[in-house]
């Protein structure tokens, strides 16, 4: 995990994992930068990491009840984007912070949604939200944000893209530990976003906050979405697992064959993910140490292993990252490896940029105290 050293103890999910606790309600999340992303590899397709605890995957779409959720875990670093996913465990340092920032690949598969959805979850905010709320209220609660804010360089550019794709009625997200709301009126007389980000939960922090949203009678329970699972199915065989940086071409894949097929699978199944399954021994209090599986390496998931063998895809995850070349369709190209003498121009510089919100506001603090002086953190550092 990555994190700050201090962060580094042993808490109570454990217990969610173990079984020892039950979640008091259904849960859905998708993961940020300070999580155990050796696990999370595991079910990068979706699934339970606990039971009623409910992981949406790298990206993803799921029904609650007759509510669509879609997802995008991670954040965005402009250096990795176009990027595999390359990392394999256990991390070094640099993987361990790389693995969790954003994909266009699973952004290419999230922009391929055309039916509506009621809400969306990122941990990354939206580039330029904080045009449409009180972006006055959230610098004088968090001021080193201005400079980003007029450059237009606060928040994801690619979940920007997502929003304005997407459109959906309800977007939250986290990642900037405060309290912020916005609404988005997609053209005139267009389709309205809600945004909400919370702050971290802490005493005395805006955490939490109850949102009424219509649905029916129930019951309430996680489903997969047939047009994700199609656009799962039909963009698998390309899935970038090398280091080098790869560009997903222009051309769709013919998503419709693939909706045929994946009916064809769920004919008598009942859409529901898989049951949760342990895969290392819980951590024992008795003993105060867990099972290392990050030192084994990769851990394949029996919920990620019957969900392939259901679209009857193969299994990637555990595949060598300098020899995992994706396929290429006879007919199209869907990938193009780039050039790697070409240079890739960004609009903010953001490789020296902390992935930790808290250490950016330190050194802001510090930088406003003394600019000259230069504050260095090996341990929670993304450099």
């Amino acid at each position: 995990m990555a994190c700050p050293v201090k962060y580094r103890t042993m808490n109570t999910f454990w217990k969610y994992y173990s079984g020892e606790e039950i979640a008091p309600v259904p849960t859905i999340f998708v993961g940020g930068n300070h999580e155990a992303s050796n696990y999370l590899w595991e079910l990068y397709y979706g699934g339970w990491v606990a039971p009623r605890i409910f992981f949406m995957g790298f990206a993803g779409v799921i029904w609650f009840g007759n509510i669509r959720i879609g997802g995008l875990s991670g954040i965005f670093k402009s250096r990795n984007y176009y990027s595999g996913h390359y990392e394999r465990a256990p991390y070094n340092e640099s993987d361990i912070r790389s693995i969790y920032h954003v994909r266009e690949y699973d952004v290419q598969k999230l922009m391929q949604i055309e039916e509506p959805l009621d809400i969306f979850i990122s941990h990354d905010w939206p580039r330029g939200i904080t045009d449409f709320g009180n972006s006055e209220q959230l610098l004088r609660h968090k001021p080193f944000f201005e400079n980003e804010i007029k450059n237009k360089t606060l928040g994801s550019q690619p979940a920007e893209e997502l929003l304005k794709k997407l459109k959906p009625s309800y977007w939250f997200s986290a990642h900037l530990h405060t309290k912020f709301a916005a609404v988005v009126q997609h053209g005139e007389n267009g389709p309205i976003t809600k945004f909400l980000a919370l702050d971290k939960c802490l005493p005395g922090h805006n955490f939490l906050q109850v949102i009424e949203i219509e649905s029916d009678a129930g019951p309430h329970e996680i489903h997969y979405d047939e047009e994700w699972l199609a656009i799962t199915q039909a963009y698998n065989p390309y899935f970038p697992l090398s280091r080098k940086s790869v560009q997903l071409m222009a051309e769709r894949p013919d998503l419709g064959f693939h909706r045929q097929c994946v009916r064809k699978c769920m004919k008598e199944f009942n859409m529901k993910p898989f049951d949760f399954t342990i895969t290392v021994p819980p951590y024992d209090p008795t003993q105060g140490k867990t099972a290392n599986p990050a030192s084994l390496g990769h851990v394949r998931n029996p919920q990620t292993e019957a969900f392939l063998q259901l679209l009857d895809l193969h299994y990637l995850l555990d595949s060598a990252p300098e020899h995992a070349t994706p396929n290429r369709s006879p007919v199209s190209l869907m990938i193009q490896v780039k050039d790697e003498n070409e240079i890739v121009l960004d609009d903010a510089d953001d490789d020296n940029v902390p992935d930790d919100v808290d250490e950016i506001e330190v050194l802001s603090q510090q930088a406003m105290t003394n600019p000259n002086e230069i504050a260095v953190h090996e341990d929670d550092s993304d450099s």
